[in-house]
């Protein structure tokens, strides 16, 4: 969807305005996720909707500079929605959404996808926010090869912002067929009860199918994993922070990158801990570095 990004000294209170110093309209969502994992060297290919007015063109327009596939035909009649991003001067993000083209998806084209092996599927928790999205979804995961065992594609998740309000017996049926389930500390607090986020992590990694692993992205501090009954903290990267904005999608775009690389999960975490840092040194949502940053930035590290 457009992300229509406005830098405020603060959010305005009930009733109120408030200047922003700074606005901006670009593709964001589930867009930022598929560009850092196209800049750390994937191929991917955008398997949702997308709307037949300006915003749509805008979308399809990115999503063609950043090399990305787009697999369906633009919805008829309907526009791909927007979110206004207001982005404080602690680089803090507060979302307002209206949804559009990409809150629903056709079965019979979704069911037309080849997915092998060698693919990871990445689904938003925002997917499951929608009856009729979530339902066709989570009917095509369940069917995919590796539901019932191995052989299938790898499936990462990210329940989002709105992780609280996903109905249960959807998040039930997700985490059927999570492979890797990454989210941040806050989601991570809300969906196990939880107040640290190593807790949390633990909390989740024992709710999660056998074999599968979590991660909970806590900011500067890095990433907590948990897998095979073995939890660890995977260090993040001191920065300055300008805007967190797409600071987690950069992070699920890299990590899936590197693990279609053949990297194991500590060393794919390692390098989405790094794109996540830099990220947040820069203004706006689709802030994901390249693969040679990232290299950059982990060598400088690595001579300190």
């Amino acid at each position: 969807m457009l992300d229509l990004v406005m830098r405020v000294p603060g959010l305005p209170p009930l009733g109120g305005d408030v200047f922003a110093t700074a606005s901006s309209l670009m593709p964001g969502g589930g867009f930022n996720v598929m560009a850092a994992a196209a800049r750390a060297g994937a191929r991917v290919r955008y398997a949702g909707g997308h709307g037949d007015g300006a915003f749509g063109d805008l979308a399809r327009a990115a999503l063609a500079a950043e090399g990305v596939e787009v697999a369906f035909a633009a919805s008829v009649g309907v526009d791909t929605g927007v979110s206004v991003a207001m982005v404080d001067d602690s680089g803090e993000r507060t979302f307002v959404t209206a949804v559009g083209a990409e809150s629903a998806v056709d079965p019979v084209a979704l069911a037309g996808e080849l997915v092998t092996g060698a693919d990871i599927v990445y689904v938003s928790g925002y997917s499951l926010m929608t009856e009729a999205k979530r339902d066709v979804l989570l009917d095509w995961l369940a069917l995919l090869p590796g539901s019932a065992g191995p052989g299938g594609p790898l499936v990462l998740a990210d329940p989002g912002p709105l992780a609280a309000a996903i109905a249960p017996a959807a998040w039930a049926r997700l985490i059927e067929r999570v492979d890797v389930l990454s989210c941040n500390a806050r989601e991570a607090r809300l969906l196990s009860g939880r107040a640290e986020p190593a807790a949390g992590c633990a909390v989740l990694a024992e709710r999660a199918r056998p074999g599968s692993a979590v991660l909970v992205r806590d900011g500067a501090a890095g990433c907590w994993l948990s897998r095979h009954g073995h939890q660890e903290l995977i260090p993040g990267l001191a920065v300055t922070a300008v805007d967190t904005n797409g600071a987690g999608d950069a992070h699920c775009g890299v990590l899936a990158a590197e693990l279609l690389r053949g990297a194991e999960l500590p060393a794919a975490a390692v390098r989405a801990n790094a794109a996540a840092a830099l990220a947040v040194t820069r203004p706006g949502p689709a802030t994901a570095p390249t693969r040679a940053e990232v290299d950059e930035l982990l060598a400088g590290q690595s001579r300190r």
